[in-house]
């Protein structure tokens, strides 16, 4: 079972499903201030280095312990919100916006097109998800950018078949042949008719997107080809952690928390969303 799986059954059994969109709002809403305003929030710079405040345990001025570095967990954690929310966004906005507009040309347009998008969609849905993307930041190099275009490359065919789908389905409708009675061109019919209706499977699934997101940003940070240290970010501070999980735990469980709370946030919020909008992916 994957993760996210995991965390979809534990937040059904224990978050009635009635509340799931308040709650998620409010779990997210909390981590967007704390990342807007971690400079005031955090007691301490995230990345200076103290020797003689090492591997501190919780309590005290150090409400999380420090590291290794004599950095203060809390802080990292705080900050690291920015990075790994920033990190959430942009690596579901770009797939979003690929992957809705080949999904729309090709339900829509159909033939050759539509055969074209297919065929390609099968050649990337051929590879597993995650080695296909450690693949293309290896080529490309380590760093954020590699990782947003990866995800563009690899996350865009859900929502292109989603979005594809819809189309298939609502261009058979009657206010799309009143609009081809009226003389209305096809982009307008497209991009003003069909996918606005067309997009709400794609909106829910981008809630869910964001805990894959979120994980593989954590993951390729922890395998040390996202965020680069000494920049603080959640991934990367349980990767920091490893070494000392034994005599220090404070290192890794802190962040590995900030990342299950914040992913329980946007499953919460995709579950919620399905509900109200009836879609459910």
């Amino acid at each position: 079972m994957s993760a996210i799986s995991v965390l979809t059954v534990l937040r059904r059994r224990a978050i009635p499903q009635q509340h799931a969109l308040g709650i998620g709002l409010l779990i997210v809403g909390l981590w967007l201030c704390v990342a807007l305003f971690a400079p005031w929030l955090a007691p301490f710079d995230p990345i200076t280095q103290d020797a003689t405040a090492s591997l501190l345990p919780p309590g005290g001025a150090h409400l999380f312990g420090t590291d290794n570095f004599g950095r203060d967990i809390f802080s990292r954690v705080l900050w690291g919100a920015r990075v790994d929310l920033q990190i959430c966004l942009l690596g579901v906005i770009f797939p979003f916006l690929l992957g809705t507009t080949l999904g729309a040309l090709s339900g829509y347009l159909g033939g050759a097109v539509d055969a074209l998008i297919m065929r390609i969609i099968d050649i990337v849905l051929a590879f597993p998800f995650l080695v296909l993307m450690l693949a293309i930041i290896a080529i490309l190099g380590p760093g954020l950018g590699s990782f947003y275009i990866a995800m563009a490359m690899v996350g865009w065919v859900s929502y292109a078949r989603l979005v594809r789908a819809q189309v298939l389905t609502l261009k058979q409708r009657d206010f799309v042949l009143a609009a081809r009675s009226l003389g209305y061109g096809h982009a307008r019919i497209l991009f003003r008719h069909l996918l606005p209706n067309a997009m709400t499977g794609a909106l829910v699934f981008s809630m869910s997107d964001c805990v894959l997101v979120l994980l593989n940003g954590a993951a390729v940070s922890y395998l040390g080809l996202g965020v680069q240290p000494p920049t603080a970010e959640w991934g990367v501070m349980v990767a920091e952690g490893q070494s000392f999980i034994t005599t220090a735990w404070w290192i890794t469980t802190f962040p590995g928390l900030a990342i299950v709370l914040l992913a329980m946030g946007f499953s919460l919020l995709a579950d919620g969303l399905g509900d109200k909008l009836g879609a459910r992916v």
